[in-house]
């Protein structure tokens, strides 16, 4: 076979590649499309078990660690969802501790995918709380301007179309030791909503529309301008 002749083969080839690759996503696409939006439950306490691998793809596993390996449970479908955002995470939660979310979190951001995160006032302080490496990382953070309500949702928005949301507080002990429930979906009719509910609240906490406050002369707590 000739050079010429090998170069079209190995062409062809390619050609044929990256057609099989396209009609794959296209195959999948079509699977996922006929099964309608996604709809899944999940349920805790949830076991402890090693998800480093959602963290590190490109690292040899099994790691050193003594947990679980390859179990899935529905902390790590947790993960799943949120570190699939690709351009941006609006974050609504009461009480927020939990270290391994508080990574993802981080993850994201350093990923450029673009975090915002509205959180309670009083929460947002107490020992534990990972808002504040968040505010250190450069993700915006906005808390509840009022002192006479708590911001007590706890639900997240995926790149505008993937809605968590359920009782779950991002903390080790709802994780670990809580019956707790959250609900991941792709409905429009309900991930509508909760998008709006979220702009109103970023908007209404927005710093610039509120008087700073003081007590003994000192402002009381940090808050975030859009950037």
């Amino acid at each position: 076979m000739s050079c010429k002749e090998l170069m079209k083969v190995l062409g062809l080839g390619a050609v044929a590649f990256v057609l099989g690759v396209e009609w794959l996503n296209w195959l999948k696409r079509r699977l996922r499309d006929s099964r309608g939006p996604l709809k899944e439950v999940l349920f805790f306490p949830s076991p402890q078990v090693c998800v480093e691998h959602l963290f590190i793809r490109h690292k040899h596993f099994p790691c050193a660690c003594p947990l679980p390996h390859g179990v899935e449970t529905s902390f790590s479908r947790l993960l799943v969802h949120l570190l699939s955002a690709r351009v941006s995470l609006d974050l609504c939660v009461f009480s927020f501790s939990h270290m391994e979310l508080s990574r993802a979190i981080l993850l994201l951001h350093k990923q450029g995918v673009v975090v915002r995160v509205v959180t309670d006032r009083d929460y947002m302080t107490i020992t534990g709380s990972q808002i504040g490496a968040l505010r250190k990382a450069g993700i915006c953070v906005r808390h509840e301007m009022s002192s006479a309500v708590h911001m007590h949702h706890k639900f997240a928005l995926v790149d505008s179309r993937k809605l968590i949301t359920g009782s779950l507080n991002w903390t080790l002990t709802a994780v670990q030791s809580n019956k707790e429930n959250v609900m991941v979906t792709e409905e429009p009719e309900l991930v509508g909503p909760y998008q709006q509910e979220f702009q109103k609240l970023w908007e209404a906490n927005d710093p610039a529309n509120h008087k700073p406050q003081y007590t003994n002369g000192q402002l009381n707590i940090k808050t975030c301008k859009d950037k």
